[in-house]
């Protein structure tokens, strides 16, 4: 119940404090005079300042300012260097302030009964006057302080400028005139109060006549007549009554009453707000009595002395939910905060919190005592009490979850007026509300919209709410704290006293009670008209201290009460949940004696769906949990630390709602059936309340700085939470949850969106439902049944879109004031529009508002200016007659309009009805409609949503594809890509247009590009097209994709593979190879190739490649395929590789170096050494060596015989043609140009794997009938697939080339490959330069094609073993054999070696 939520020590007392009404502001002075504005929330220092002497940053400060402004030095000396004196008063000023000062004053006055008609709503706004500035006032002895916070800017009014008289008080002047100036009145020495304006800085008027003494407080308020009113309060010890209400005149003012009210002088006076009645004015004095006056008859109602022997010195109206019995709150000079009970009538006062026992021990020192000097309660927020003591700051907060005793009962059909049930001292009252003839915004009126084109959502008007309150002739037993709550029938209200403990049902038609007894908790099921209560044995009552008790009987109350509270813990684990049940005829019946098996005490229960019980873990800490204790306890809670760390409770009773961090996750929460009793799910972290929506579908559980929210149906599916912290309360309506805070209201709009487990357990019911009904019918027809009629059926399967969870969150209403903007940015650029003169202009801005098409108001923003929340803790009603229905602490109602058409339009789309929201929306501002229709697409409404006029058009794609509108998507796409006219068969564009773009077609270039900026989109539409059977939609995005395509870098290459096969699936093959062809020619070879083998086109791969200049892919593909350009293919790519190489050095080297290595290259030392730069042939696997044959088929010309090899160049010999080439072993070159190295393994130019035939790939037949139609003889073993690994090592049997060295035998192992054909009558003979002295051997046998890996040549330093099936190298014989047929000319160009050279 009650929690230190902020302290701040300091180390004088505290003698002045003031808390701002919206802000997290906190201004204090201690006895020094030092003034600190201090934000409790963040626990940071605003601004600190020496307000008593002279405050030497602030002169320095104002010095450099009038420096910068290019004043000189005054004669006189700066009012910031004027000593001020004791501090009297601080306050802020603001906005803010002057509203909640003038609606409190307004709101208790309409409580009157007589005032109904006189006073206007309290909502009323004044117009802003401050300019969004925010004052910090310091009333001095000998000046005024004028501090802009935001600015940081100061005026100093020094009492010279007001009659010369010390300031011992001031009070705000609120009038609510439309341009009115603030006002501010100070109570001086003499007994006059001067008022200054806050203006000009100058006197303006003087109340006279009053007091004989010095003035000590001064406070305005508003009678139950509507006149406003100042009453001060003098040292002469009397009350006088003064009229606030006159315009700016200077003439003297002269009292209207005057009261004597105390003996020695008036402390401080307060104005109570009175439910039912007119306000009173409480006024506390020197003499230690309390007076409450009535302000109509100025009459003393009561006088009591709160605490014997000591004075009070400050008094706050209090009216708070947990202690409804408590009007006021006092603090003498001791460690309490007194509150009096009922001051008209028993006027007891007790102890209200003990704040020694809040502060944690650490920072007090061990025998210093807490004194009080001054308290202030929030005036927004009664659960925060500040207080200022010789120790610092302390805020203390008292249970803000607690809700006032009203429960809104159900309104019948067709009925404007609601009603709702509330108990007040022992009462049972009826509230009837409704919404007044003046302003009634239905669904479907206009009358929200009024006739200057104003929406009531965006001005600052409420809602005129006309309410009466009924006397129900039945009492109720106990006046404590009480918790009402109505069943889902709203047949019955149950009411809960957890403080006695005792519970009542009572039966809503004639409020007889229909069940009672002994209870703390009770839950209503949300299904039907069941409720569960912890039942409780009686525990000693709270002993009230009686009048006359003093701090040492404050401190037993405070021992007996812990004692109760000990004694109610015992008596509280032996309670046992039971479920009860409410029938027809009124009787009540006991279902279930308890629920669960869980022996730990019960602290809570929750209503609902589903019944939550939470248990009350164990004490045993983790060491963790520890660890995060004692940190929190040790750290310096002035210094940082978030609002809700604080650990330190008197009072835990289970409704306490802070726990520390290291209490507040535990799995105490379990959720039981009420049909069967039984657990359902697991454990979960206990909520502090629960909302279950009507139709059960959605949840919210709330915790501390969160709501959890659930879907429901087709099962529990978590869909996210909402950081909505220290909510008090929610109603659901339908996927609207209204939830309430204490400073805002929040709307969240929620959709649980469609989930692939959601349509999984869709089909499982379905199924369930199938089998079901087969089974019914099965028993009443029998076999019959079973016979099926096949009939057309339709094989449409229903395409749902999954879909994600949608959580919204909008703030209806808050207490901050609209920010006003000050008079130099009221200017924006957009301020004059065509056609109208500033004053619409500032119209627009004020009010938010333009003039649409035909004459209907459109709202410019995107949401309503946040509405005024009611001050207090609030029951949220819900929704009915188009606006949000409140219930404040005071029992009045309170409507919050949702007629802004950014509101009303989810508002509807959320209850269901789309078509409604869209046509609100045309009272929306066109800007706001892709916002909108991001909303609609998240609640499901993809096709409602496109009939939003103002959507952007790649909005309206993303629309129209979630809607299956794939004609409107497509209109979408080109007008975004503004390629309307690309692409058409009569244009006469053509891949040259692209390329070559002229005036005449400069907009082609844009089509091109916005194509390429929705390529995606192109394929998706294309797709869905596709899947729906809409051929032309898909034919149409591809013409565009197609013109787009033949741009050289336009698309990526997945885009265009992904288009090849589009457009053969759609039969566009002359697209297609018109595609190729233009691929081809922007060099995009891989895409090509792709497009042309999707269009199966082996010659047009072919020259895709080639012409690309991918002659390795082109050769294998020639290879694979058994083309008749393979060996033209090989050779091409054979004479690419060796310009490479020739060109490698050169780019290395500069020009000098490559002159004279071009010198020495020809001296060679020996004819060995040409064998380092071997020819360059590298051919697919089995294909025969170019070079072989060659030398078969031409005799060498008699001076080439000691030729060698110019490096770099293949040396062209030629050998007598045989039946069959033969394979050469040439070094492999790989892909990037380069040679391997001599003692490297070679690798393939296009695989690494060395030995592909042996993987069980054989050679394909038509390769070798391509190469050489009579190659094979006919007892050739046929070609087989290599199983065993026959590429591995050298072979035995291998026949070795020698070379003429001696000492650097060179041998190629020949394996023992499967598709060799040995012929001994035709040797093939292999030139090789390194060795051309050695004899030939005519017993080698011819090889087959070998397989994809050729081997290195052999080199004449080393035995070089290559794991590649090779065949023995044949050199050529110095004379050429006499059996070798005619010498053929070859096509390649040989080197010219001269016979000189030779020689």
């Amino acid at each position: 119940m009650l929690r230190l939520r902020a302290f701040r020590p300091t180390n004088d007392k505290i003698v002045k404090i003031q808390l701002h009404p919206t802000h997290p502001w906190l201004v204090t002075a201690d006895a020094s005079d030092h003034v600190s504005v201090w934000n409790w929330e963040h626990r940071q220092v605003i601004y600190e300042l020496k307000a008593g002497g002279v405050d030497h940053r602030r002169l320095v400060g104002a010095k450099l300012e009038k420096l910068a402004e290019g004043e000189t030095d005054s004669k006189g000396k700066p009012t910031e260097a004027i000593r001020g004196g004791s501090v009297k008063q601080v306050n802020f000023y603001d906005d803010d302030v002057r509203f909640w000062q003038l609606w409190r004053n307004r709101s208790a006055a309409a409580e009157a009964p007589s005032s109904v008609n006189n006073v206007a709503s309290p909502f009323n706004s004044p117009a802003p006057t401050t300019k969004g500035r925010h004052f910090l006032v310091i009333c001095c002895e000998n000046k005024a302080i004028f501090l802009d916070l935001v600015t940081m800017r100061g005026r100093d009014v020094p009492k010279q400028e007001l009659d010369n008289k010390s300031l011992l008080c001031m009070e705000f002047l609120s009038r609510s005139a439309v341009g009115d100036v603030p006002l501010v009145a100070f109570g001086g020495s003499d007994g006059v109060i001067r008022v200054l304006s806050m203006m000009t800085w100058k006197l303006v008027r003087r109340y006279t006549g009053g007091h004989k003494g010095s003035i000590a407080c001064l406070m305005t308020f508003v009678s139950s007549s509507g006149e406003a009113l100042l009453v001060s309060g003098g040292n002469d010890g009397l009350l006088v009554v003064w009229s606030a209400d006159h315009a700016q005149d200077s003439r003297e003012l002269v009292p209207k009453l005057s009261i004597k009210a105390h003996d020695g002088g008036v402390v401080a006076v307060e104005l109570s707000r009175v439910i039912g009645a007119a306000p009173q004015l409480i006024s506390i004095g020197a003499d230690k009595t309390l007076a409450i006056w009535d302000t109509i008859s100025f009459k003393e109602l009561r006088r009591i002395k709160p605490v014997p022997k000591m004075a009070c010195h400050s008094v706050a109206s209090w009216c708070h939910p947990r202690a409804p019995n408590l009007d006021i709150l006092t603090c003498v000079k001791d460690s309490n905060i007194w509150a009096i009970e009922h001051p008209t009538y028993s006027a007891l006062t007790r102890p209200l919190c003990e704040l020694s026992s809040l502060i944690p021990p650490h920072v007090i020192a061990p025998n210093k005592k807490i004194r009080v000097y001054c308290m202030v309660a929030h005036p927004l927020q009664p659960h925060l009490v500040a207080t200022g003591s010789n120790v610092g700051i302390i805020i203390s907060e008292f249970d803000p979850r607690s809700l006032p005793a009203v429960a809104p009962l159900l309104t019948p059909s067709g009925s404007r007026e609601h009603s709702a049930v509330y108990v007040i001292e022992r009462e049972l009252k009826l509230l009837n509300f409704q919404l007044s003839q003046t302003a009634n915004p239905t669904l479907g009126n206009n009358a929200s919209l009024s006739e200057t084109g104003r929406l009531r959502g965006d001005s600052l008007e409420t809602l005129h709410v006309k309410q009466i309150k009924k006397h129900i002739s039945t009492p109720v037993p106990h006046d404590s704290y009480s918790i009402l709550s109505v069943s889902s029938s709203g047949k019955y209200l149950a009411i809960v006293w957890p403080d006695i403990p005792y519970f009542s049902i009572y039966k809503v038609s004639d409020w007889s009670i229909v069940d009672s007894g002994s209870a703390r908790l009770l839950a209503w099921d949300t299904c039907r008209d069941r409720f569960a209560i912890l039942e409780s044995s009686l525990p000693p009552r709270i002993p009230v201290v009686p009048k006359g008790s003093s701090s040492r009987k404050a401190k037993e109350a405070a021992a007996a009460a812990a004692q109760a509270a000990a004694a109610a813990a015992s008596a509280a684990s032996a309670a046992n949940v039971q479920v009860r049940i409410l029938l027809d005829d009124g009787t009540s019946n006991i279902l279930m004696r308890s629920i669960g098996g869980r022996s730990e005490p019960v602290i809570g229960l929750h209503g609902g769906a589903l019944l939550g019980v939470a248990y009350r873990t164990s004490r045993r800490i983790s060491p963790v949990a520890a660890t995060a204790i004692s940190t929190i306890q040790s750290m310096p809670l002035s210094g940082f630390g978030s609002a809700g760390v604080s650990s330190f409770s008197t009072f835990d009773d289970g409704f306490s709602s802070h726990k520390s961090p290291a209490e507040a996750t535990p799995q105490n929460f379990q959720l039981y059936s009420w049909e069967t009793f039984q657990p359902v799910g697991g454990l979960l972290p206990q909520p502090e309340w629960t909302a279950w929506d009507q139709t059960v579908e959605y949840c919210a559980f709330a915790y501390q700085k969160y709501i959890v929210i659930s879907s429901l149906r087709p099962q529990y599916r978590y869909l996210g939470d909402v950081a909505i912290p220290y909510a008090t309360g929610a109603v659901w309506h339908r996927r609207q949850l209204f939830v309430v805070t204490p400073t805002t209201i929040e709307c969240v709009f929620v959709d649980a969106g469609v989930a692939a487990i959601d349509i999984e357990t869709k089909k499982r019911k379905e199924e369930m439902m199938l089998k079901e009904a087969q089974s019914k019918a099965l028993a009443e027809h029998g076999d019959l049944a079973l016979i099926a009629v096949d009939g057309p059926q339709s094989a449409t399967q229903e395409r749902i879109a999954l879909r994600p969870p949608m959580l919204q969150v909008v703030r209806l209403a808050s207490f901050q004031h609209a920010p006003s903007v000050p008079p130099f940015l009221t200017l924006s650029k957009q301020s004059r529009v065509d056609g109208d003169d500033s004053g619409i202009a500032e119209e627009r801005k004020v009010n938010e508002v333009a003039v649409g098409g035909g004459g209907v108001s459109v709202a410019v923003t995107r949401f309503p200016l946040e509405q005024k929340r009611p001050v207090g803790p609030l029951v949220v009603v819900g929704v009915k007659d188009g606006v949000l229905w409140l219930i404040d602490r005071y029992m009045s109602a309170h409507a919050l309009s949702l007629s802004h058409p950014g509101i009303r339009c989810r508002c509807l789309a959320a209850y269901g009805d789309a078509v409604s929201a869209v046509k609100w929306a045309s009272r929306l501002g066109r800007e706001h409609h892709d916002d909108l229709a991001q909303f609609l697409l998240g609640m499901g409404y993809a096709t409602e949503a496109l009939h939003l006029p103002g959507i952007s058009k790649r909005l309206e794609f993303d629309l129209a594809m979630q809607s299956s509108d794939l004609k409107r998507a497509l209109q979408c796409l080109l007008t975004m890509s503004n390629s309307r006219d690309l692409g058409q068969d009569n244009s006469g564009f053509d891949l040259k247009d692209i390329l070559t773009i002229t005036t005449k077609k400069e907009n082609i270039l844009e089509a091109v590009q916005g194509i390429v900026k929705f390529t995606k989109e192109f394929l998706d539409l294309i797709d869905a097209a596709d899947a729906t059977g809409q051929a032309e939609i898909a034919r149409e995005a591809l013409k565009r994709l197609a013109a787009a395509a033949s741009v050289k870098g336009a698309l990526q290459g997945h885009e265009l593979r992904g288009q090849a096969l589009r457009l053969a699936n759609h039969g566009e093959l002359t697209r297609l190879s018109n595609l190729v062809n233009n691929l081809i020619s922007v060099g995009a070879g891989r895409e090509a190739a792709f497009a042309a083998a999707v269009l199966g086109d082996n010659a047009l791969m072919e020259k895709a490649w080639q012409d690309t200049g991918m002659l390795a892919e082109a050769v294998l593909h020639a290879h694979a395929h058994g083309r008749p350009t393979l060996k033209n293919l090989v050779q091409a790519w054979n004479k690419m590789l060796q310009r490479e190489v020739e060109h490698t050095p050169l780019e290395k080297t500069d020009a000098a170096a490559a002159f004279l290595a071009s010198l020495e290259e020809p001296k060679l030392t020996s004819l060995a050494d040409a064998a380092k730069k071997p020819p360059i042939e590298i051919l697919p696997p089995g294909m025969p060596s170019l070079t072989v044959a060659m030398a078969v088929q031409k005799k060498p010309p008699p001076g080439a015989q000691n030729s060698q090899q110019q490096p770099g160049k293949p040396l062209l010999l030629e050998a007598a043609p045989a039946t069959t080439p033969a394979p050469s072993s040439v070094p492999q070159q790989s892909e990037s140009g380069e040679p391997t190295s001599d003692n490297n393994p070679p690798v393939s130019s296009t695989d690494s794997n060395p030995a592909p035939v042996a993987s069980g790939e054989s050679v394909p037949e038509n390769s070798k009938n391509d190469v050489a139609p009579s190659d094979t003889p006919s007892d050739a073993p046929p070609q087989a697939p290599q199983s065993d690994a026959a590429s591995q090592g050298p072979q035995p049997d291998a026949t070795p080339s020698q070379a003429p060295q001696p000492d650097a035998p060179s041998q190629a192992p020949q394996p023992d490959a499967p598709s060799q054909a040995p012929q001994p009558d035709a040797p093939s003979q292999a030139p090789q330069p390194e060795a051309p002295s050695q004899a030939p051997q005519p017993e080698a046998p011819s090889q087959a094609p070998q397989p994809e890996a050729p081997s290195q040549a052999p080199q004449p330093e080393a035995s070089s073993q290559v794991p590649q099936p090779q065949v023995p190298i044949q050199t050529p014989p110095l004379q050429t054999q006499p059996q070798v047929p005619a010498i053929q000319e070859t096509k390649q160009a040989r080197l010219p070696i001269s016979d000189d050279w030779l020689n």
